[in-house]
């Protein structure tokens, strides 16, 4: 009797904590996207920058994201734990994201990005490393799922706050970015008090540093199409550009950010936990398929109703593929490995999105929005065939 309430007890302790995880997700995303949708018209408007400037800021801020991502993944596995990387990640990103609030200059604000997405590039190999070492591997695309989820929601209610403040308490979108600090430390202080950590099974002394690291051949193979689909997926913030082409005003901006990801919030668990049911694979390729319809929609829209319409789609691509992609590298890589294997993930995808932006950006400029679309979309349908071929030649061969 005692054994069993032992593990009933530690069953209990284990889905609180990623209910926790949950929570830190939202409580950091709150922070984050009251600065995110209003950061375009900030740097074209109020620091006199342009699209180009605002792409190589994305471009250069997720490139310095993907190098930290895979140190500290090897890292944590080198050191045994993961927990003090994720904290150490939170806190810089939450004090660096509100000095945007001081920014006089884009060059200033890529510095206060590149501090920001520095603290992600810390705390995600290790965070998602954790979250996986705390979830049965039954369990995992749920698990991933509801961290994902829990992250969009705090997505919708950041761009609201920001929104309500602007519109009934404050003047400047300066006062707003310094209040994220907020919600920021708020989600470091759950982090510290309701997570616990949980080892690696091999000690630290056997966790070698290898290039390339040890991986299966076809968890390279999937992080390289993975990559390649990267190549297709600029940052969000020209869809945001785009809807004001399309005639959407600034000050709904933040609702329409606040939209968008609440319905990724919304879908989110069900996407983690349908691809426990009928696969990783099939609900990447999904997902993929929706993201170049969506981009193809964004090339033709015309007009602010479209543009609400084809946000709410575009979110069933985060909802199929987020929970997936993460549960599938867990289940592609060992334990004692985990670490090193999402920040390869990670540092692939993050590299690839330098490329991605900048790339979009010159697109834009010299054959205009639709154009730049269209090529996303069809680069996108490259990656998806790629992933489909690669998929049935696994199975032919098994």
């Amino acid at each position: 009797m005692a054994s069993f309430s032992k593990q009933k007890s530690e069953k209990e302790r284990l889905d609180t904590s990623v209910v926790a995880f949950g929570w830190v997700s939202f409580l950091n995303d709150a922070a984050s996207e009251m600065i995110y949708p209003l950061l375009p018209d900030f740097i074209t408007r109020t620091l006199g920058a342009g699209p180009a400037a605002l792409g190589l800021i994305e471009g250069i801020a997720e490139s310095t994201s993907s190098f930290a991502k895979v140190v500290s993944g090897w890292w944590s596995d080198r050191a045994g734990r993961r927990k003090p990387f994720v904290v150490a990640g939170y806190t810089l990103a939450t004090l660096a994201r509100s000095l945007v609030g001081l920014a006089t200059s884009w060059a200033q604000v890529l510095a206060i990005r590149f501090s920001d997405r520095l603290g992600k590039g810390l705390r995600t190999a290790p965070r998602d490393a954790l979250l996986a070492d705390l979830a049965s591997s039954g369990e995992r695309g749920r698990a991933f799922g509801l961290q994902r989820a829990m992250d969009n929601a705090g997505a919708f209610v950041g761009p609201i706050v920001a929104a309500l403040l602007l519109r009934f308490w404050i003047r400047e979108e300066r006062t707003v970015f310094l209040l994220t600090l907020v919600p920021g430390l708020l989600a470091v202080a759950v982090l510290i008090l309701r997570i616990p950590e949980r080892k690696p099974k091999l000690p630290a002394a056997k966790v070698r540093l290898e290039w390339p690291p040890r991986l299966p051949p076809r968890l390279w193979t999937f992080i390289g199409i993975f990559s390649f689909f990267t190549l297709a997926n600029s940052t969000d913030a020209f869809l945001l550009l785009r809807a004001r082409d399309c005639g959407v005003p600034v000050w709904q901006l933040p609702l329409l950010w606040a939209f968008f990801n609440g319905a990724k919030a919304v879908f989110g668990v069900p996407g983690g936990a349908l691809s426990d049911r009928i696969g990783r694979a099939p609900m990447i390729v999904a997902g993929w398929g929706i993201f170049a319809v969506s981009y193809a929609g964004f090339a033709f829209a015309a007009s602010p109703l479209a543009v609400w319409g084809l946000f709410g789609f575009y979110a069933l691509f985060f909802a199929a593929t987020e929970g997936a992609e993460r549960a599938l590298i867990a289940d592609l890589a060992d334990g004692e490995l985990r670490g090193r294997a999402f920040g390869i993930f990670h540092g692939a995808v993050g590299l690839a999105a330098l490329p991605a932006s900048i790339l979009f950006g010159l697109w834009w400029k010299l054959f205009g929005a639709k154009t730049a679309f269209l090529i996303g979309a069809a680069l996108s349908l490259v990656a998806t065939a790629a992933l489909v071929a690669f998929r049935a030649s696994t199975k032919a061969r098994a």
